[in-house]
C-alpha cells in the first residue's frame, strides 16, 4: 500500500491519500480524543502523541499536529498507523456510525446555500484536505463550520469572506454576510 500526502494552506496539518475509499459518504470530524470512539482509525490516529485533530473525507485523511510538534517525528507514525488500520481490515466507523450529510426540509434560499456549498465550495477546499459544513442561515447571515485543514488556517478568513461570502452573495441576494462558527 502506497500512501500519498499532501500539504496543505495549514501548516499544522497533513494530507493523507491512503489510495482507496476512507468514508462512503460524508465527512467526519474528530476535534479531539474523546470524540474517536465511534472511529477506529481516528482511535489509532489519536494513540500517536502530536495528534491534535482527525479529519475524514471521501478518499483522504487530513491530520493536524500542535505548533510546538514537527511533522519530521509525527508523519511517519501517521503513515504506520494508517497503513496498518487498512491492513487490519477494521472498519473506518464504527458500525452504527454515520457521517455527517445534508438534511432535507430546507426553505428555498437555505437549499440554494447548499447547493452552491455543495458544488463550488466543498470540491476547492477539499482538495486541500478540509471541509466546510452549513450550520445554519438567519437574519441574512450564513454560519458555516470548518474542518479538516481549514480548521485554524491563517487563510481561512480570507476564504470565507472574500471567496465564499463574495461568491454566495452574487448567487443568492438574501445573504449579506458569512461567519464561522465552532
Amino acid at each position: 500500500m502506497f500512501i500519498q500526502t499532501e500539504t496543505t494552506p495549514n501548516p499544522n496539518t497533513l494530507k493523507f491519500l491512503p489510495g482507496r475509499a476512507v468514508l462512503e459518504t460524508g465527512t467526519a470530524d474528530f476535534p479531539d480524543r474523546d470524540t474517536a470512539g465511534r472511529s477506529p482509525l481516528a482511535a489509532r490516529l489519536f494513540g500517536i502523541d502530536g495528534v491534535a485533530r482527525v479529519f475524514l473525507g471521501a478518499d483522504f485523511i487530513t491530520v493536524a499536529k500542535p505548533d510546538e510538534t514537527d511533522w519530521a517525528v509525527v508523519k511517519p507514525l501517521v503513515l504506520g498507523a494508517i497503513m496498518d488500520h487498512y491492513t487490519s481490515g477494521e472498519t473506518t466507523l464504527a458500525p452504527g456510525a454515520e457521517a455527517a450529510a445534508s438534511g432535507d426540509g430546507d426553505s428555498d434560499v437555505v437549499a440554494q446555500i447548499k447547493e452552491l456549498i455543495e458544488t463550488r465550495v466543498r470540491p476547492s477546499v477539499a482538495a486541500d484536505g478540509g471541509d466546510i459544513i452549513f450550520q445554519g442561515f438567519e437574519d441574512g447571515v450564513v454560519y458555516l463550520h470548518m474542518q479538516g485543514s481549514c480548521s485554524g488556517c491563517p487563510s481561512s478568513t480570507a476564504t470565507l469572506k472574500h471567496g465564499i461570502e463574495n461568491m454566495l452573495k452574487y448567487y443568492v441576494p438574501e445573504v449579506q454576510s458569512v461567519e464561522a462558527v465552532s
